[in-house]
């Protein structure tokens, strides 16, 4: 099973609150190092963090990356982009283009690029961190692209574990962070979703459903289309 212990983590959107748990968590489960990575790093008070520049939509970023941080075991692909409307026909093309950026082609190439590294030790692992919105289209640009994580992700799993890659998918609702300020409803607190990927990832788990929300989503795109979106039916009527 994959372990957290002696593991070589780095983490995308290390600043954000999410990111923040990812890094500390980590080494709280005996990583011996993690990459903290961001457009523009910040200061860590533990030697064992090493802040690391990323900007996962440029790819000289991305291949710099993973020159500094070849010794990585575990990669986490956290980093995440909200449009400003969650509107397909209102919000503009360079936001729809500037959000599959983020969500989707960064996510992609990232693990592309890593995936020399990963493949070359044993019992590696890639999270991918989706979110109930790649099977609820509640978030325009943001929903599909997170849809298409998911298929991507699911590709990579096929593709990564014949050569020893554990690859870990993470879909939730609202997490209590800034970028869910806007959110009314129930938030799950960040430090609860890490350790629930955490205890997924060791656990050799492929998919987190880290909330019942995200439980009765997923259940659901087996029924009828009108039953995950009820108002459809008052436009047939």
């Amino acid at each position: 099973m994959p372990s957290l212990n002696g593991a070589v983590v780095l983490v995308t959107g290390a600043n954000g609150g999410i990111g923040t748990h990812f890094v500390h968590d980590a080494l709280a489960r005996g990583a011996t190092k993690v990459y903290a990575t961001a457009r523009s790093p910040r200061t860590w008070d533990d030697e064992r963090i090493v802040p690391l520049t990323l900007d996962v939509t440029d790819p000289a970023s991305i291949d710099a990356a993973v020159t500094a941080a070849a010794d990585v075991t575990v990669l986490i692909s956290n980093a995440g982009a909200n449009p400003p409307s969650a509107s397909l026909l209102d919000v503009t093309e360079a936001d729809i283009r500037a959000n599959m950026e983020t969500n989707f082609f960064g996510p992609v190439f990232l693990a592309r690029a890593f995936a020399p590294i990963l493949t070359a030790k044993p019992e590696s692992v890639l999270v991918d961190v989706h979110s109930v919105a790649s099977w609820y289209a509640f978030g325009g640009i943001y929903s599909a692209s997170k849809a298409a994580l998911w298929s991507a992700t699911n590709s990579l799993r096929i593709e990564l574990a014949p050569k020893g890659v554990h690859v870990t998918g993470v879909h939730m609702g609202y997490v209590d962070t800034p970028m869910a300020a806007h959110a009314d409803g129930p938030k799950m607190g960040p430090a609860q979703l890490v350790t629930t990927v955490y205890d997924a990832v060791e656990a050799g788990e492929y998919e987190v459903l880290a909330d019942e929300l995200t439980a009765q989503v997923k259940a659901a795109l087996s029924g009828p289309v009108e039953a995950l979106y009820p108002d459809l039916r008052s436009t047939n009527a």
